[in-house]
């Protein structure tokens, strides 16, 4: 049995079976509402308000009885006056009976700013797919060699190319028509040198392919010329997989216990992909049909979710993938709508947790042909670090967690428009000024409330000027003892800092840092520094002579702020950069260049890869790193800043 859900302020409707949750009944008819925990019933995000009474614009009577009973869950994470207001957890409230949903601004989805741009790179182009023009014989009574064998002669005559050995079916079937209909005049698509896989009528002087950066969070793709190595067009997406969870194992634990979960992952990114494909290729004057190749890169739980591949086993330890290379496949066997003769590469895998996209960083960045000592960290739910040079490179990974991206956090949200992006603190006053998404100046009384949330470089950001103001000390307790009223306690005995009063905000109240903000980020921050502080040890150093901030999140936090609360080690400051999506960059040099893809395969190997949470000090190490910045160990390099702070 069916009942009505409409969801407002979208104006989505639909019939929806009974039993299923308001998060489910949200997926099926498009609206998008936040849902790190992807519906366990932990993270509070996904607060909808029932509107009760009948509804003669949509003939419908709603009732907060038309949901199951309020759960503990819920009772856990809506405040008191929520409850009284028709409040509930979308992942929590069952429909029993027609209802009508408010979904309130804060629990929106909304669109991501998403970093595609790296930076410029030299590459020698050496794709593995080129195009050949050719003009050939016709056949004739006197000649009837096979159209097959007549474009290998043709090939080989102007090209000296004589490996051809492959011609894909699908070619094949169209060869006759394809050869005859352009005069015997066709330019031949070449795979790796063997195989055709596309045959065109006339010169097609251009061949294409495109690069993925397929990201837990944002999915980028690029468009390259594999004849120039230019990159015209760009775009970029919400990772569809989302609305089952923001982190890895969120979407693996989905996968365990809903029977036709990974077909649905697989689907909801393949479709993603297509979404990618279509735009880029409209906006380029091309069609799907013209691209020839593809390289995709993505952490070791996309690969598996995408190629539907169980990842139950990459979830638990010991951590072991299906496959760690390099593998192509038929990019019709994937349903990706491009060329359906043409391959889809993706790069290999490092470990269980270390995937290609880190691979793609590496041969971006080429730490492995440097003698300085760099410090390679990718900053995610999954923050994944590599340190060494020619000589010799260590990775690990880091279940940060999703606080650094906004998830775990009160009024924590995605980059998006309304998200506070930079912060200030003055230390006299306390008296903080922030900077919005979508605004181009600071905030200033009077001007229009737009803030409804704080993203990840907004979060680095006012932890550490807390901690530099002297709100915070170096434990991370907010300190009680300061008299502001910025500083306050809550009903349930905690303390906050108000960064906004109702007023600046769109969502109509306060946007404050809670003490258990303030934990999420010290945990996250703590396992980012345990796992350099690891690898540096372990190549026999004390401190990196450079550190690299790949990835969209490295790319917008002030490094200043990082190093202040201890996410990153010691290092000057002038060394520190940021380098945009380098695993964007490293999937378009692997699409433009065989030889990467060889140091790919080389250099996923050379990495040895160190599990530091077994390690036998985890635990104290990480106690230690918990302080800000630090229990013990020094920052000469800000120790100007620290010095400042108020006891």
């Amino acid at each position: 049995m069916g009942h009505t859900v409409i969801f407002q302020p979208s104006g989505r409707r639909g019939i929806v079976e009974a039993g299923k949750n308001l998060l489910e009944a949200a997926r099926e008819l498009g609206v998008d509402i936040e849902s790190p925990c992807g519906g366990s019933k932990v993270c509070g995000k996904c607060k909808v308000k029932i509107e009760e009474g009948f509804f003669e614009k949509f003939g419908i009577e709603s009732r907060m009885s038309s949901l199951s009973p309020t759960m503990e869950e819920e009772k856990d994470e809506l405040e008191k006056q929520e409850l009284e207001n028709n409040y509930r957890l979308a992942c929590c409230a069952e429909v029993q009976g027609n209802i009508l949903v408010f979904v309130p601004e804060e629990s929106r989805g909304a669109q991501q700013v998403i970093l595609e741009t790296g930076r410029e790179r030299e590459i020698s182009v050496d794709p593995a797919v080129r195009n050949f023009y050719i003009e050939m014989v016709p056949a004739t009574l006197h000649d009837q060699t096979d159209d097959f064998v007549r474009i290998k002669n043709a090939l080989e005559e102007k090209y000296g190319l004589k490996d051809i050995e492959y011609i894909d079916y699908p070619v094949v079937v169209n060869l006759p028509e394809t050869i005859r209909s352009a005069n015997w005049k066709v330019t031949v698509s070449i795979w790796k040198g063997c195989e055709i896989i596309k045959v065109s009528s006339g010169l097609v002087e251009n061949p294409w392919g495109i690069a993925i950066d397929v990201g837990s969070t944002t999915v980028a793709a690029y468009l390259c010329n594999l004849r120039t190595g230019e990159s015209p067009v760009k775009k970029s997406m919400m990772n569809p997989q989302i609305t089952y969870g923001e982190d890895v194992l969120s979407r693996i634990t989905y996968t365990m216990m809903n029977e036709d979960g990974l077909e649905k992952m697989s689907r909801a990114i393949i479709g993603g992909i297509n979404s990618l494909v279509k735009g880029i290729t409209e906006e380029a004057g091309l069609t799907p049909e013209d691209i020839i190749d593809m390289v995709l890169v993505g952490n070791t739980a996309m690969h598996h979710l995408l190629l539907a591949i169980d990842p139950k086993y990459v979830g638990r330890a010991p951590f072991a993938p299906a496959l760690k290379c390099g593998i192509d496949f038929k990019a019709r066997d994937l349903g990706i709508n491009i060329n359906k003769n043409s391959y889809v590469h993706w790069l290999p895998i490092e470990a269980g947790f270390v995937g290609a996209d880190n691979v793609s960083v590496l041969i971006a960045e080429e730490p492995y042909n440097q003698d300085k000592m760099m410090l390679v960290i990718d900053i995610g739910t999954n923050g994944e670090i590599v340190f060494g040079n020619r000589e010799k490179l260590f990775s690990t990974s880091c279940a940060t967690g999703p606080a650094l991206e906004g998830a775990q956090i009160a009024f924590g949200m995605r980059a998006a428009p309304g998200a506070i992006e930079w912060v200030k603190i003055d230390p006299e006053t306390k008296e903080p000024q922030f900077k919005v998404i979508g605004q181009n100046d600071w905030y200033k009384e009077g001007d229009e409330p737009l803030a409804k949330g704080i993203c990840g470089s907004g979060i680095i950001d006012v932890i550490a000027e807390m901690f530099k103001a002297g709100v915070i000390e170096k434990s991370g307790r907010i300190n009680q003892k300061i008299d502001s009223p910025r500083i306050r306690k809550k009903a349930d005995g905690k303390m906050e800092y108000v960064l906004c009063y109702a007023h600046q905000t769109s969502i109509g109240k306060d946007i404050t840092v809670t003490q258990g903000d303030v934990r999420a980020v010290q945990l996250a921050k703590a396992a980012l520094y345990c796992g350099a502080e690891y690898l540096i040890e372990k190549r026999g150093m004390e401190k990196p002579d450079q550190i690299v901030l790949a990835g969209a999140f490295g790319s917008y936090i002030n490094k200043e702020s990082a190093m202040v609360m201890g996410m990153i080690p010691d290092c000057d400051l002038d060394n520190v950069q940021a380098v945009g999506n380098a695993a964007g960059d490293g999937a378009k040099l692997a699409l433009l260049s065989m030889q990467k893809r060889r140091e790919a395969e080389t250099v996923a190997r050379f990495v040895e890869f160190i599990e530091t949470a077994t390690e036998p000090d985890f635990q104290p190490r990480f106690a230690e790193a918990m302080a800000f910045p630090h229990r013990s160990h020094l920052f000469p390099s800000i120790q100007h800043i620290l010095d400042k702070i108020p006891k």
